[in-house]
């Protein structure tokens, strides 16, 4: 058991606890591979660091499970093959991790009562960004580099003394430094040179790094130097290993001798004194973080004075003098450039934050959805306030997170930061591209463009839609053919997809003259196009990307009426809201009122209406199959559910009467065959009278449906 909803370990028995903790073990010893050995991490930090902590608190509870290879024990992972392998003459070690504003008063406590302090007596600890990038130790030998190894498993490393040559912020020679110096550090890579490398890998159809982290952990552990050398790397030195003489006797101290040796060392490295203070700089570092131009993941606190550090000694994998304070895997506070409006397939208006790239939970984050208007003006749909009522405006500094893979979201405003000058954001009344009026109909949350196919960004995204997998699912014509098929005014509806051959003669030439198009490729597409003149109604349906039409409605309405004939002519005939065709468009359980409305306006009225004209002269939509059911005695009748069921839930007897072959309706109309009733029927029952419907009750309802 490795979720979330396992229980708390101080409830587990020693037999529950055995049984776990196989897992527990092999999930961390495949992530420690992965991160430390591969560069390319399966789980998240803070996945990793929950497990981990999991684990420690079994083998804390039950010291008899523990055992001697537990990754609670260990630190990295092992060498990778193709390296030479390098034993540290220091092992270089993982610091505590700590997650909340408790973990670190714990941590001076703890400090204070190990050493005897009092909790008034001065303890001063250096504070500085923890960078999120590979471990690396430089040997120096009468101030020459003569060996650079990565962490490994803390013990042995790798031997990548070439390619760290390769790194302009490692000096290959030190004047003024001990006969013998190991300067330990990590090795990272910016923001800007990140994307400039994922740049190039796109440009040469190479797999983009998912992240800086895993970009320069992969740069500096190239078997080939040439490559590394290639890479913009950075280093930051903050410790150090064996020494022939002390640097300093204090932690600052020694930093500052090493920045005076010339290595770089972080400029947010300061001293503090006590909890309080330690929490500040942290509180700083983490709203400073999206403008460093480099990812960290916490800060380090360490104790300042080294006669200390030796006195509080090592714990089997960890210094009991430092601790990384890790920031919330999900959230990260970056500055918010500008807004802008993005057109979908319906016209929706959405609006998305242009962020400075900052990493979340592992991803790195430039873009973030703000829902729409009321959520930029702080309220909500309902006029309420959220965030407190702050509102977003360019320029402000906003703190982002992720749940999963979802898409990133502003949480938070931070007023303290925001400029003077900064304006409220108006909310555009046209259209970006089209420049037709942006109109928000009463109850509904978003303003839509009224361009319909006159407007480019509309047009393209229902293209897109028609060709996608759910859709037509053209083999050969995906969204980036798309955009340069509309842009080179190829196609501008469905229709025309079905008329390219037809327009360009065979169509061949033109087509394979295109990049990345050959006569085969060419011939696959129209190939692909004739085999889609034919499709099930469903999936037609789906593919016109109408409003309020999902897959699921589009196979709801594909049952109701079998054909496109059936229903074209019941939609035309609901066009005035009344009578029976509209009342047979709303008996459809799961078509409410918003449905049928949208469907009349789009198949009736607008752009839509005459591009499905347009494509039905191209393209046949076949009926629905009738669902295959067993004999039964409401096999195509129409059903209504009213009222409370006891012995069933609504969904699992709608599911009943579907799979008995029965056409499940949401309201009464002429077209009724029965009323199942429960207590509580109300106006259903009433209208089922007054049109002479046969009602039944729970009872003969499961009689028929073969419930108990």
């Amino acid at each position: 058991m490795t979720g979330t909803d396992t229980p708390d370990v101080s409830q587990l028995t020693q037999a529950e606890a055995a049984a776990e903790l196989p897992g527990l073990i092999a999930a961390l010893e495949a992530a420690n591979t992965a991160y430390h050995t591969l560069d390319a991490p399966e789980i998240s930090d803070a996945e990793y660091d929950r497990l981990k902590r999991r684990l420690a608190e079994i083998e804390a509870r039950f010291p008899a499970l523990a055992r001697p290879d537990s990754p609670t024990r260990k630190i990295g992972a092992a060498v990778a093959e193709g390296f030479g392998k390098v034993t540290h003459e220091v092992r270089m070690l993982s610091l505590e991790n700590g997650f909340s504003d408790e973990d670190v008063t714990d941590f001076d406590a703890r400090v204070r009562s190990y050493l005897g302090l009092s909790p008034d007596a001065p303890l001063p600890c250096t504070a500085e960004p923890k960078i999120d990038g590979l471990s690396l130790s430089l040997r120096y030998e009468r101030g020459v580099l003569v060996q650079a190894a990565t962490r490994g498993d803390g013990e042995v490393g790798e031997n990548v003394t070439e390619n760290a040559r390769t790194i302009a912020d490692i000096p290959q020679r030190l004047t003024g430094a001990p006969d013998l110096l190991e300067v330990r550090g990590e090795v990272y890579m910016s923001h800007a040179d990140f994307a400039a490398l994922n740049a190039r890998q796109a440009e040469r159809g190479e797999k983009p790094f998912a992240n800086p982290r895993n970009a320069a952990a992969g740069s500096l552990r190239q078997l080939d130097a040439r490559i590394t050398a290639a890479r913009p790397l950075r280093f930051f030195a903050y410790a150090w290993g064996a020494l022939s003489e002390p640097l300093s006797d204090t932690q600052m101290g020694a930093i500052n001798q090493l920045k005076t040796l010339g290595f770089q060392v972080n400029p947010l490295t300061v001293l503090c004194d006590g909890p309080q203070d330690l929490l500040a700089q942290y509180r700083a570092i983490e709203q400073a973080r999206a403008s460093l131009g480099y990812d960290i993941d916490g800060v380090v606190y360490k104790v300042n004075d080294l006669g200390l550090q030796r006195r509080l000694g090592f714990r089997s994998t960890t210094p009991r003098w430092a601790i990384a304070h890790k920031f919330p895997a999900e959230l990260a506070w970056t500055r918010l450039e500008r807004i802008e409006i993005q057109v979908g397939r319906t016209g929706a208006l959405s609006p998305v934050a242009r962020l400075a790239p900052v990493t979340v939970g592992g991803v790195v984050v430039s873009n973030a959805t703000l829902h729409n208007e009321d959520y930029i003006a702080g309220r909500d749909s309902k006029g309420a306030p959220i965030r407190g009522g702050k509102d977003i405006r360019e320029g402000d500094w906003v703190q982002v997170y992720r749940a999963g893979d979802v898409i990133p979201k502003v949480a938070d405003v931070d007023l303290s930061r925001r400029s003077a000058d900064a304006q409220p954001y108006e909310f555009p009344h046209k259209c970006p591209e089209c420049g037709s009026d942006a109109i928000r109909e009463e109850g509904d949350a978003v303003r839509r463009c009224t361009g319909g196919l006159i407007c480019p960004a509309q047009a393209v995204e229902k293209l897109k839609h028609f060709v996608s997998r759910g859709a037509f699912d053209i083999e050969g014509l995906g969204a980036k053919q798309v955009e340069a098929f509309y842009r080179d005014g190829w196609i501008r509806e469905p229709a025309d997809i079905f008329t390219l051959q037809q327009r360009f003669g065979s169509g061949l030439q033109q087509l394979k003259n295109r990049e990345g198009w050959g006569p085969k490729s060419a011939q696959n597409l129209f190939d692909a196009i004739e085999d889609k003149r034919k499709i099930p109604l469903a999936r037609f349906i789906f593919a016109l990307g109408l409003r309020h039409v999902g897959d699921s409605t589009a196979t709801l309405l594909a049952h109701q009426f079998g054909t496109w004939e059936r229903l074209a002519k019941v939609v035309e005939e609901a066009d005035n809201f009344q009578g029976p065709a509209w009342e047979e468009l709303l008996a459809i359980d799961g078509v409410g009122e918003t449905t049928a409305r949208s469907l009349i306006a789009s198949l009736n009225h607008s752009a839509d209406a005459q591009a499905v004209k347009n494509l039905l002269q191209w393209v046949t939509p076949e009926p629905a199959q009738p669902r295959a059911v067993a004999d039964s005695e409401i096999a195509g009748l129409t059903v209504v559910f009213t009222g409370t069921l006891e012995r069933m839930t609504r969904a699992e007897a709608k599911a009943r009467a579907e799979a008995l072959g029965a056409k499940v309706a949401g309201s009464v109309s002429a077209k009724t065959d029965i009323l199942i009733a429960g207590p509580g029927a109300g106006s259903k029952a009433k209208k089922a009278a007054e049109l002479g419907v046969r009602v039944i009750d729970e009872d003969a309802w499961l009689a028929i449906a073969g419930g108990t």
